[in-house]
């Protein structure tokens, strides 16, 4: 065999060990490719009871609850179309208020309850901390006369 066919050779065999081991990467890594499931999601696609999972969404309006021992949380998260309970035992982030973005490590219950283990609070483009509400974050300044023109 001469050289040149047998890099060739060697070169087709590397493209093909490349793209197989892509099409491996890619169906190991299947069910990791969502950030995180939405109501939705989990509605249509049912995840395993007791499997960890990411649950992100919209807090309902009125639906935060308190329990009396002061650190349990029940509370709804909706992406528009569905709904899924969440149970949260734990100290809540300060941004996590109703119908603000939340998104929920955890597992599903065999009923269908979503208990979290922690909760990430997420907040828009326009966020302001309480402490700064009411300045005028615009930076526009008052122009001043220079020497320069």
């Amino acid at each position: 065999m001469k050289a040149k066919h047998q890099r060739l050779t060697l070169a087709v065999l590397a493209l093909v060990a490349l793209i197989g081991a892509g099409l491996l990467a890619t169906f190991a890594l299947q069910d990791q490719a969502n950030y995180f499931y939405t109501p939705s999601d989990i509605v249509e696609k049912k995840p395993v009871a007791g499997k960890a999972i990411r649950l992100g969404g919209m807090v309902e309006e009125g639906s935060i609850r308190h329990e009396a021992d002061g650190v349990t949380v029940n509370f709804i998260v909706h992406d528009g179309t569905a709904k899924q309970a969440v149970f949260y035992t734990g100290i809540t982030p300060d941004l996590f208020v109703e119908g603000s973005g939340v998104v929920a490590d955890g597992k599903l219950t065999s009923d269908g309850t979503f208990v979290a283990e922690s909760l990430l609070a997420k907040h828009d483009e326009n966020y302001i901390p309480r402490e700064l509400e009411g300045i005028d974050m615009t930076g526009n300044m008052t122009k001043t006369d220079t020497l320069v023109e």
